[in-house]
């Protein structure tokens, strides 16, 4: 999937032109008229099998935060702090808070020890409560309107619980069943009128390398685009591509013969016809209709997909596979940021075109959980 500028206003502070998904170059104003900067506090909330979820805040009002977690001192050019972050591996964060001035460097140390293999975050989508209920909005919010996202799609992307015209109260988008899936619903409410939903996690959770998976059945039809991926933190700082972004589940159309998926990766210098991407064909009688488990792994360097086993990797893409590109082309997923998860289902758009008369409405894709595990 693609994404467009709207995002990009998000939690821009300053105006000053960010250069890579690093954070922000040039040199960030004035000397702060002699006022002390809080240094950033680091809080952490347990997620799984030791692994946390780290949230960085600083008591003075307007400053951004920088951080990094190797070790070294951060600056302005290092990564800004932008959503809560999972830490399932040992590591050292350090981080400033800045307003004019630095401040003073906070650190702290994670020793989780956690085996590789081990499950450190996931949404199961459970729910006992007896009735449809909301995707959980410490997780997931949402992306809303008409082409709200680039691609020239033709759906309204509808938020849990909204009645702004067309989107309905009565018949979401989305909503967690009693069933223990998240339901993202492909609607008609009228003639040349579509309905969908786009949730994700920005400025909620996200996570830099691990494991990650995603077990899902699609709905395959002429004119729908079913996607699970990711993108940078700093997509909120920066345009697309340069923040990175991870296709690991995205199809289109009917089902095929044989049926497929595709994995891709795109940053600076590598999008549509010179973007890295690779189809995992299924095996003969099966397809994406049925439940399937999508999966990436992402460690320093190296991105790569699988399809129902982690040891069935079908794409493997390294800092080299950008060799035989253009000069230009940058790696965008070492450069210190974590990336949040989306989860949508399109209709229409530049890659599948318009839903036809075979198009079945209403149409679910369906998710049974999103899980990441330590490499």
């Amino acid at each position: 999937m693609r994404t467009d500028a709207v995002l990009l206003a998000v939690v821009l502070l300053w105006s000053v032109a960010p250069s890579s998904c690093g954070g922000n170059s040039g040199t960030l104003g004035g000397g702060g008229g002699g006022n002390t900067i809080a240094a950033p506090t680091i809080s952490a909330a347990a997620a799984q099998s030791g692994a946390v979820i780290v949230t960085l805040t600083s008591a003075t009002a307007g400053a951004s935060i920088f951080y990094t977690v190797d070790g070294s001192t951060p600056t302005t050019n290092s990564p800004k702090y932008l959503a809560p972050f999972l830490v399932a591996s040992n590591l050292t964060l350090n981080a400033i808070a800045f307003s004019g001035t630095s401040s003073a460097v906070t650190s702290q140390t994670f020793s989780p020890n956690i085996p590789s293999g081990t499950l450190v975050w996931s949404d199961e989508f459970d729910n006992s409560s007896g009735t449809n209920a909301a995707p959980n909005p410490a997780i997931w919010t949402y992306d809303t309107g008409t082409n709200c996202c680039g691609n020239n799609e033709l759906e309204d992307y509808c938020a849990w619980g909204s009645s702004v015209s067309p989107c309905s109260t009565t018949n979401p988008s989305e909503y967690v069943g009693t069933d223990g899936y998240l339901h993202i619903e492909a609607q008609q409410p009228s003639s040349g009128v579509y309905t969908s939903a786009r949730l994700k996690t920005q400025g909620l959770f996200s996570f830099q390398y691990g494991r990650f998976e995603v077990r899902a059945m699609v709905p395959e039809a002429q004119g729908f685009w079913p996607a699970a991926w990711l993108l940078g933190n700093n997509i909120a700082t920066i345009n697309w591509p340069a923040c990175g972004e991870q296709d690991v589940l995205e199809r289109v159309n009917a089902a095929g013969n044989p049926d497929w998926n595709a994995g891709s990766i795109h940053g600076t210098g590598f999008t549509g016809a010179t973007g890295l991407g690779a189809n995992y064909n299924f095996p003969s009688g099966q397809t994406a209709a049925q439940w399937h488990t999508y999966g990436m792994i992402w460690s320093k360097g190296s991105v790569a997909y699988y399809v129902d086993n982690p040891t069935n990797i079908y794409a493997t893409y390294t800092t080299s596979s950008l060799t035989p590109l253009n000069d230009g082309a940058v790696w965008p997923f070492d450069a210190g940021q974590s990336n949040f998860i989306l989860l949508n289902l399109a209709i229409g758009g530049d890659w599948p075109g318009p839903p036809d008369s075979s198009t079945p409405f209403p149409s679910e894709m369906l998710i049974d959980y999103v899980r990441i595990y330590t490499n």
